[in-house]
């Protein structure tokens, strides 16, 4: 799977980040001399000023005053633009080393983000979906709550998914057209970890216009507020003026009375506003990015219509719903509420624009999010697409939901999490129902790495990405797994019935035939018992796996087991193997046809030092002798 591309992606990198990096110095050379230059300035216009003023000169010190707030406004202005320039260029950089990290599966300089493996899922843990160092950790850029939700969705729910063809193409297409916009895709990022690192909560929107309808009063509240506000300052003014008594005052004391009696029903949404402007702010500089993008590919352009329509752009309402929820933060400031609101409605008037804000969408607000997710999730894989040009965009087989023919075949077919300098490809060709591949080998030669390349390609196939192959040809499947088997402490579980408990839910599903077929892939089978009930339990398991509705691959060390290919022809064998070199044990990890020819379990004891038979060597050879005779008599028949 060795190429050049990702080393040349990776130095187009490297050579970016470096430019950026002696721009990013300068710019900074220059904010600080700019720094200086407002000091000085001020000081010496201060100093000037105050002289002009102390000589009586009051028109030149007016003048002065005004001509030096100008310039002084105008440094801050370009200071302040100059410092935005040079904070987006810090988060590019960072971006991009974070990028570099992902290229060559440096864990350590990630953005770090963990998923924790969903309790009974049918392949997140076993495949490495989730966990600390998984593949979702390496897709996951998105900005939003909504959009990891739906990255988490393509890779985890396909199981669920009965007709795929549609919407797989749909994303894949979409998928492909972000791949080259890199600038688009930077921009988007950028523009939401500017504001903040995490990820922004589009439930808190909901919440808030949710919340925001539960006051139907607010605006006869606010009416008969805003008319005793009226009153009592049209009754100040003519008390001032001509000398009245104060009688504002008693409609003062009304206006307070209703705003101490009402205001503690706006305490809900407080609570909500008062989390939601870095939401507001990140939705708003997102939506902003694709609006003001002129010309866009069909799929994305198809998707973002109805964020970008007229005349409720998303942009313009969230922009509305962050002035008024700006409005109403006042509450942070106790004593400025209380001294505004003494003046104004400040509270019911801002809670009356809420209202009218929440209702524009309260219809579309579902379908903007459901959108903007989508967009998200599409970013985060067309980035992984973007950074490994070397992997190929699988190719769904037409007609595969009824089809009695399911297959999957690949060339160079490699695993995503491992490194390219140490990753070693394989040609897998897998076809029909029933069919099973019979993995052996030594311990440490590959196979389980095996199952989860398979594994771990596939969902990435479903899920529209790019896969770790040179060629990449399948039909949609049901995943189930039966490799990363423990026991649990919690449920008081052995290791052998957990493994028992998770192959009769894999059974089950392979009766199931409503939906695809079924992929297993199953590594040991039942290694917590005895070698004699093992095999035979085994035998009779791989038969009733070829009576059902998939096709799968099972490793072994069982080599008994590798006789039921002259069984069946829907049973094949193909192993991994090692070799003695310099007394060290040396693996290719490439997969041959047959029943492997080699065994090293001992070999591996003896080099740390366990004990093993004094004649350990000539029993390897004998068992390597009889491994070969039958491995012939299967292929003479």
């Amino acid at each position: 799977m060795m190429s050049s591309c990702p080393s040349i992606r990776e130095a187009l990198f490297e050579r970016g980040i470096a430019r950026a990096r002696d721009l990013l110095g300068h710019g900074e050379s220059v904010s600080r001399r700019l720094s200086r230059l407002r000091v000085a300035f001020f000081v010496a216009s201060a100093s000037t000023i105050l002289g002009l003023y102390q000589a009586a000169w009051f028109h030149a010190g007016n003048a002065l005053t005004g001509f030096a707030l100008l310039i002084f406004l105008l440094i801050a202005h370009y200071h302040n633009r100059l410092e935005g320039r040079l904070a987006r260029l810090r988060i590019w950089i960072e971006l991009k080393v974070d990028q570099v990290a992902r290229l060559r599966l440096d864990w350590s300089q990630m953005t770090p983000r963990v998923f924790a493996h969903p309790q009974h899922h049918p392949y997140a843990a076993d495949l490495d979906i989730t966990g600390p160092h998984s593949l979702l950790a390496l897709l996951d850029l998105t900005v939003s709550s909504e959009g990891q939700k739906r990255l988490k969705e393509w890779l985890l729910n396909q199981n669920e998914v009965k007709k795929p063809d549609e919407a797989w193409s749909t994303r894949q297409a979409l998928i492909k057209e972000l791949t080259p916009l890199a600038l688009l895709r930077d921009r988007i990022i950028v523009a939401a970890r500017i504001i903040s690192a995490d990820t922004f909560e589009t439930t808190r929107i909901t919440a808030l216009v949710e919340a925001s309808q539960t006051f139907p009063q607010a605006f006869w509240i606010f009416v008969l507020s805003l008319a005793l506000c009226g009153t009592t300052w049209g009754l100040l003014l003519v008390s001032v003026g001509m000398g009245m008594p104060n009688y504002w005052l008693f409609s003062f004391g009304v206006y307070a009375l209703v705003y101490f009696r009402t205001s503690g029903q706006l305490k809900p949404l407080f609570a909500y506003v008062l989390d939601l402007r870095d939401e507001l702010a990140k939705l708003h500089a997102v939506t902003s990015i694709l609006e003001r993008r002129k010309k866009m590919s069909p799929g994305l352009g198809a998707l973002c219509a109805p964020l970008v329509a007229a005349p409720d752009r998303l942009s313009s309402v969230v922009a509305s719903l962050a002035r008024v929820s700006h409005g109403l933060s006042i509450k942070v400031h106790p004593f400025a509420r209380l001294l505004v609101n003494a003046c104004v409605p400040w509270d019911w008037y801002f809670s009356v624009r809420l209202q009218q804000t929440c209702r524009r969408l309260t219809t579309v607000l579902p379908l903007w999010i459901d959108r903007l997710a989508t967009v998200d999730a599409a970013v985060s894989l067309a980035t992984f697409a973007y950074l490994n040009p070397d992997y190929c965009w699988p190719v769904l087989r037409q007609g595969t939901h009824d089809d009695s023919s399911p297959q999957i075949t690949a060339t160079n077919l490699g695993h995503p999490l491992i490194p390219p300098s140490r990753r070693v490809g394989n040609d897998f060709d897998l076809r029909g129902l029933g069919q099973i591949l019979l993995v052996t080998g030594s311990n440490m030669s590959g196979k389980s790495t095996f199952l989860r390349t398979v594994g771990i390609n596939v969902c990435l196939a479903q899920a529209g990405a790019p896969v770790c192959a040179r060629s990449f040809e399948w039909s949609w499947v049901r995943v189930y797994c039966c490799i990363a088997v423990s026991d649990s402490l919690e449920d008081g579980l052995s290791y052998f019935y957990t493994e028992v408990k998770r192959l009769k839910v894999l059974l089950d599903a392979m009766q199931d035939r409503a939906g695809p077929p079924v992929l297993f892939l199953i590594d040991e089978i039942f290694k917590g018992t005895n070698n004699r009930e093992r095999l035979l339990g085994s035998r009779a398991f791989i038969r009733a796996l070829q009576q059902g509705y998939g096709l799968g691959l099972i490793t072994t060390h069982d080599l008994e087991l590798a006789q039921l290919e002259a069984e069946s022809p829907h049973i094949a064998n193909a192993h991994f193997q090692e070799t003695l070199e310099a007394d060290r044990l040396q693996f290719d990890y490439r997969l041959r046809p047959g029943i492997c020819p080699t065994t090293n379990a001992l070999r591996i004891m003896a080099y740390e030092g366990l004990p093993v038979p004094k004649d350990e060597q000539g029993e390897c050879k004998r068992i390597d002798e009889r491994i070969n005779e039958t491995e012939g008599s299967n292929e003479s028949r």
